[in-house]
């Protein structure tokens, strides 16, 4: 407990203090009693009265002068607040410095020679594409003797464009180019190029030229040329300034002064309609090579080199699955030989069979699948969906083959599935005729027209909601792009432009009246009505045999398609 003042007066007097400290700056003086105890006691401003009582009562009193300890309490507190200062500052420029070191680190090339992994691909690894090898072996010459070419007085090729939907072994091929010339393959994404930070991109692509240049011959291959590769100046406010900044180093790069450097650029993209005109012209990409989905052949040969390292059974005839397998890419008929071995493994086979690659190629086409509904109400009519569809298409002058009917769903669908094989030569020819598409219609229509007939027009369900969204779509194919229409041969809808390139969006142009607009409605409405109308009555004398069919079904859950096919062949000759 601290003293008073007057307390401390009292003590002087009786005697009961030893010494006193004064501190003047402080107001405080350091009083030490007769039994040892010392106290801080605070005093008036400039107190003589402290001084004659201590003098009178032959207290000693000591005056202690404090301002050298407090100078140097000022030196060593500044000293630290600068030592601080100096240490922020410090820490402040080596994360200055590693920021500035990481954004022109992001300019660095991040792609690598792999000389060893190039050399195991070759024109032999890449089956299917007999005629895109054939084109690209001129590369391959030029690539191992491009001085014949500088004696002709000839260039070298500066780029060749790969152009095909995913999975077509655009990647693969630009590997085997390297492979056969056996010379340095540099690849990198061309999402890669473009960062934050403007200018990266510039930088990123001189770097990837000059690392290239060191190394010539040698082959550069960016995939997905359209993401840097985009027209300049569309989209809404002009575009991505980076990612122009990155094209337009490509483009300098690519056709610069110098010629005949050995570098050779092959870029993929699956959307050549967006790229700039000054990225395809020659003496950029001077050559474009269009790789499609295999036909079966091609198809056989992709299976026959994916199968190599897996154990078939004998009973596996490779050349059925490729007929099975119509519109499939190379990586599609990869998958589905590893989910084929998936299957076997978990099924703790050592071979694989027919049943395995069925399953795959079931997951493929319609993913996971799901049981029928429980409520026999709904099951049946979904089942009169089904067996509507398939009588309609197994009626219709079609070339697809009828694969497979079943209750059994994909996940998300309401419906169960019935699947036709497309026709090969349709599919390789790319023409289709007014009567095949207004057949597709008219199946699509089908699960509708069976409904109606037995449910009646008010009981019909949204089931077969894709169906109807087929049926529109090819219906506004024909009267828009295909002229199959009493409009004419005339395509309303060009399509030119792509539509995320932004050019249209802000324009309000119309290419054609709105009375022209209404007859298009007209006319998409008029082949709807006439396909359901066609085929509700190719259905309305087969009740009996849709009723004995949509039974099986119940109970089986799947019915066979020969089995389907030999029922309907037995009612068409009995009535």
């Amino acid at each position: 407990m601290s003293k008073s003042y007057s307390q401390l007066l009292r003590d002087i007097e009786s005697g009961d203090i030893v010494s006193i400290t004064l501190v003047p700056n402080r107001r405080e003086v350091v009083v030490e009693f007769t039994n040892g105890e010392k106290k801080l006691i605070p005093i008036f401003y400039n107190d003589q009265k402290i001084l004659r009582i201590s003098e009178q009562y032959n207290v000693p009193l000591t005056v202690r002068d404090i301002r050298y300890e407090e100078r140097l309490a000022n030196y060593i507190s500044g000293f630290g607040l600068a030592l601080i200062f100096i240490l922020s500052l410090s820490f402040l420029i080596r994360r200055s410095s590693k920021l500035l070191n990481k954004m022109q680190s992001f300019s660095g090339l991040s792609s690598q020679v792999k000389e060893d992994d190039i050399r195991k691909y070759t024109f032999d690894d890449v089956a299917g594409l007999n005629e895109e090898s054939g084109e690209l072996k001129e590369i391959v010459c030029f690539l191992k003797n491009p001085q014949r070419l500088i004696e002709l007085g000839a260039k070298t090729p500066k780029g060749v464009l790969l152009v095909g939907p995913p999975g077509t072994g655009k990647t693969l091929l630009a590997r085997s180019i390297a492979g056969e010339a056996d010379v340095p393959f540099f690849s990198i994404s061309a999402s890669e190029f473009v960062e934050m930070f403007v200018g990266v991109g510039a930088g990123r692509v001189r770097d990837l030229f000059k690392s290239a240049k060191s190394k010539s011959p040698c082959i550069v291959f960016i995939d997905e040329i359209d993401s840097i590769g985009r027209q300049r100046g569309a989209g809404i406010g002009g575009g991505n300034d980076e990612r122009e900044q990155t094209l337009n180093q490509l483009l300098t790069e690519m056709d610069g002064f110098e010629t005949n450097n050995g570098v050779i650029v092959i870029a993929a993209t699956n959307r050549p309609d967006v790229l700039d005109p000054a990225l395809t012209r020659p003496g950029r990409f001077d050559r474009r090579i269009d790789i499609s989905l295999p036909n079966r052949k091609a198809r056989h040969k992709i299976l026959s080199v994916h199968a190599r390292s897996k154990p078939l059974s004998d009973s596996v005839n490779l050349m059925e699955w490729a007929t099975k397998t119509p519109g499939f890419s190379g990586a599609d008929l990869q998958n589905l030989l590893n989910e084929a071995a998936i299957y076997s493994a978990r099924n703790n086979k050592s071979i694989i069979s027919n049943i395995e690659l069925d399953n795959a190629l079931e997951k493929a086409r319609f993913g996971l699948l799901s049981k029928p509904l429980s409520d026999s109400t709904k099951k049946r009519q979904i089942a009169y969906q089904i067996i509507g569809k398939t009588l309609v298409a197994l009626l219709m002058p079609t070339q697809d083959k009828l694969e497979k009917i079943s209750l059994f769903k994909s996940l998300g669908d309401l419906s169960g599935m019935t699947y036709f094989t497309p026709d090969e030569e349709t599919i390789d020819s790319g023409l289709l005729t007014r009567n095949y598409i207004y057949s597709k219609i008219v199946i699509s229509l089908g699960s509708r027209a069976a409904e109606t007939i037995v449910f009646g027009s008010k009981e019909v369900t949204q089931g077969s909601q894709k169906d109807l969204e087929n049926v529109y779509f090819w219906a506004n194919q024909m009267v828009t792009k295909f002229g199959f229409s009493d409009l004419g041969p005339v395509a309303y809808d060009s399509n030119k432009d792509s539509i995320f390139l932004g050019k249209d969006i802000m324009k309000k142009r119309q290419e054609y009246s709105e009375k022209t607009s209404k007859e298009i409605d007209k006319q998409i409405i008029s082949i709807a009505n006439n396909a359901i109308n066609d085929a509700i009555n190719l259905l309305s004398d087969k009740v009996p045999l849709m009723d004995n069919l949509v039974e099986e079904l119940i109970v089986n859950e799947s019915l066979e398609s020969e089995y389907v096919i030999n029922s309907l062949n037995s009612y068409l000759s009995r009535n």
